[in-house]
């Protein structure tokens, strides 16, 4: 469990996000990462003590919130984010595969149409390696986590020597963006949480194996945290460090596989940064053929899992088309934060103050029982869901929220407020 957590964040697209937010120089950018992760994290423990209650996922956990027909919508929208974060990582290491083949045939940096060339086979390279990892079940994703923690430990240690060799940390700390590059604390932190609590909506996937009750709150709260602040900070630090070297900070290119080329690391560790995609894309996958199942209740595990890897491999080629890989990148982000944090409050709500901590999960599948609500979907839930999808959109455009706190977590606190309020008003009558 606690593998599965660190392998979940010691990826690409942590990585990725560490360059992001490096906009906001070392000292904001770590203190916001540790901060948002504690924070998000506490809510992944959370959820992931719900599914060792309960022994159930996510997605059907969402029934006793949302109503029997309601928790679709979550489902669909978990479906949906958790193949654009597979999409992401496969991005990502495609990338490292362009490179090793320009490197192995020789072709200029300069060649466009050889660089698609290189990332188009990369996203199938990927895309197979993935089908093959998820295709044998559910000890093969125990194993790859286990072995992906060995290299990428490797990987990172390795990674900050050459580094801090490269460039002093003393200058890495006190080093700033220009001013039209720099990012706003406010939209850092709404980053930041739609990349964790991303992670939130799948926790119950894996909690409800562990072992006992410590096991399923602590590795998750600790495995995630470590692997969040552990490989973002060295996208941070590898991104500033870059910027330092070449006198010049491109946020695009903020992607593991840039940064190692520009930082001469070799090969080896664009191989490395394509092995830490599979780890990372094994829990993604899982996440959204689990969640999958929830929908489609007669279709098995495994045969979701090849559906959503086929999707996700589809959807990996949508960057190379539209805008920069950082543009489509944030607008998914801005997509993921607004919908997952209001969903995330409704549950919590639900789950712990209203029913505490007991649902009847014989009635999960019932037509008129309890989770029946108004013809299978609790409307209540839906209302309060939707507020607060309105109101991180609201908040998003005034500037003194994206200079100070962010949107995210005003919306949940308000959502869960007006869900409470809500439910108890039923409740008394």
């Amino acid at each position: 469990m606690f593998a599965t957590w660190i392998g979940a964040n010691a990826n690409n697209g942590t990585w990725y996000i560490g360059g992001v937010i490096a906009a906001c120089g070392f000292v904001t950018s770590s203190t916001l990462l540790i901060c948002v992760g504690i924070l998000s994290y506490v809510l992944l423990a959370l959820v992931s003590l719900a599914g060792f209650e309960t022994g159930l996922n996510s997605m059907n956990l969402m029934r006793g919130a949302f109503g029997v027909k309601g928790s679709l919508l979550p489902s669909v929208i978990n479906v949906i984010q958790f193949i654009g974060w597979a999409a992401v990582n496969t991005y990502i290491a495609a990338i490292s595969v362009s490179f090793i083949l320009r490197d192995i045939f020789g072709w200029s940096a300069s060649n466009q149409q050889l660089d698609r060339v290189g990332l188009f086979a990369g996203i199938i390279i990927m895309s197979l390696l993935h089908l093959l990892s998820i295709s044998l079940g559910e000890k093969s994703v125990r194993w790859i986590e286990r072995i992906g923690i060995i290299l990428v430990t490797i990987f990172v240690i390795w990674e900050s020597i050459i580094v801090l060799k490269m460039v002093p940390f003393h200058e890495i700390v006190k080093w700033r963006p220009q001013a039209s590059l720099r990012l706003d604390n406010g939209v850092a932190i709404d980053t930041l949480a739609a990349f964790n609590l991303a992670w939130v909506t799948a926790a119950a996937d894996f909690s409800r194996y562990a072992k006992n009750k410590k096991s399923a709150v602590s590795a998750s709260f600790f495995g995630a945290n470590i692997g969040l602040i552990w490989f973002a900070l060295m996208g941070v630090i590898a991104t500033i460090a870059t910027a330092i070297t070449l006198d010049k900070f491109d946020p695009n290119n903020s992607d593991p596989s840039t940064i190692a080329t520009k930082l001469g690391l070799g090969v080896l560790a664009l191989v490395v940064i394509m092995l830490t995609s599979t780890t990372a894309n094994a829990v993604n996958l899982m996440a959204a053929g689990s969640a999958a199942t929830n929908i489609f209740t007669k279709l098995k595990l495994k045969p979701a899992l090849w559906i959503v890897t086929g999707v996700a491999t589809l959807v990996t080629f949508i960057p190379a088309y539209i805008a920069t890989f950082l543009e489509t990148f944030e607008l998914f982000l801005n997509g993921v934060g607004m919908f997952l944090g209001p969903e995330i409050a409704v549950f919590l709500v639900d789950y712990f103050i209203i029913h505490q901590h007991t649902y009847q999960i014989d009635d999960f599948d019932q037509v008129q029982g309890q989770y029946w609500y108004t013809k299978g979907i609790n409307l209540r839930a839906l209302l309060a869901w939707l507020i607060g999808v309105i109101l991180y959109f609201v908040l998003r455009q005034l500037h003194v929220v994206n200079v100070t706190v962010g949107a995210t977590f005003i919306s949940m606190l308000v959502t869960a407020g007006i869900y409470l309020s809500l439910m108890k008003r039923i409740k008394n009558k």
